[in-house]
């Protein structure tokens, strides 16, 4: 019989990675006949690896398009591999670093003129990636704001909807998220992270700095809306999935998760990660949520109950609330839906 934590990756996350750009057949092939967590990132690896040789093979041949794409899909073999996995830190952080490096190849080859940025705060550094439209004048800016272990990696796919939409994206490895996360833990008030990130962007060519808005997904769907009721600057915020207090949604993690939250939040004990997640809530901050908000979720979700995501809508000013029925967590079960609404509202809302 598989490991538990296997059999809750699959159930949990395989509509997640396939929604992200995992092919369905790779899905299928590395975790079937997986028995030990400890293979997960092994496999995983194995899978970034051949993508990563289709890609140098396609560029050597002088097929750009081939190898940026391969390169994609190495990416996120590469970043799912150490997905709330965390038997061995240090090849933890080798998942990272060659996450981190596919998607350069991936921009070097296919957006030339996205920018890695790097943005200090507290005596570490947040990282972002920044990706313009291809369009004449500046564009709204929407900041893409992940969970507890989604990455900046993770997001190709995702900002390609606002790209196609005229909106530039900033992918952001905020506290205690991706190689963010190996120099700091997570921030409750996820505001300074954003206030950081705007201040560094201010400036920039292409971007319409009086238009931007930001979407989160998961405990990103936390982060917007926190970071919203206290950086006025964004003007339109989407949080899809989010909690309003992450500490009550404790019993409904599974074990995989909760480990992860431990090491994210930097606690010795579980007991103390839990403590530390009821840290996380919009117990105050609902209330100054001022801008226009839109809450997404799926009642099937099994991480996040859709009444948490519910709240947020209700207790902020100006919340609107869109349940799927159908959907699961992040609605990652029907991405066709969520994924243009989040873009198609945040366009409209920033005019």
């Amino acid at each position: 019989m598989p490991d538990t934590r296997i059999e809750a990756a699959i159930a949990h996350w395989a509509p997640r990675f396939t929604s992200q750009g995992v092919d369905p057949n790779d899905f299928a092939r590395v975790t079937e006949g997986l028995q030990e967590w400890a293979d997960w990132l092994p496999a995983w690896f194995a899978n970034g690896d051949q993508h990563a040789a289709l890609a140098r093979e396609a560029e050597a041949a002088g097929r750009r398009r081939s190898a940026g794409e391969a390169w994609v899909h190495a990416a996120l073999s590469y970043h799912f591999a150490k997905f709330v996995w965390m038997v061995d830190l240090e090849r933890h952080r080798e998942g990272t670093a060659r996450a981190k490096d596919a998607i350069a190849s991936f921009h070097r080859l296919l957006d030339p003129s996205a920018e890695r940025v790097e943005i200090p705060l507290d005596g570490f550094a947040l990282a972002g990636n920044l990706r313009r439209p291809h369009r004449t004048g500046p564009a709204p800016l929407v900041l893409l704001l992940p969970g507890l272990d989604s990455t900046k990696e993770e997001f190709p796919r995702w900002e390609e909807v606002f790209l196609a939409r005229g909106l530039a994206t900033f992918s952001l490895d905020g506290p205690g998220q991706g190689e963010t996360g190996e120099r700091s833990s997570i921030y409750p008030n996820y505001e300074v992270a954003v206030t950081a990130a705007l201040d560094a962007l201010q400036g920039r060519e292409g971007i319409d700095f009086d238009r931007v808005g930001a979407a989160g997904v998961s405990l990103g769907g936390y982060y917007a809306p926190r970071a919203a009721a206290y950086e006025k600057r964004l003007k339109a915020v989407v949080g899809i999935s989010g909690p309003f207090t992450f500490g009550d949604c404790w019993e409904t993690m599974p074990e995989p998760t909760r480990e992860t939250v431990q090491h994210h939040t930097g606690a010795s004990t579980r007991e103390e990660a839990r403590e530390r997640a009821y840290a996380l809530t919009l117990a105050e901050a609902a209330r100054e949520i001022e801008q226009p908000l839109l809450c997404i979720t799926g009642r099937l979700d099994r991480l996040i109950p859709w009444e948490q995501t519910k709240r947020i809508a209700d207790e902020a000013p100006r919340g609107e609330f869109v349940l799927y029925d159908e959907g699961n967590h992040v609605c990652n079960n029907i991405p066709y839906k969520y994924r243009p609404l989040t873009a198609d509202w945040l366009k409209e809302q920033l005019g």
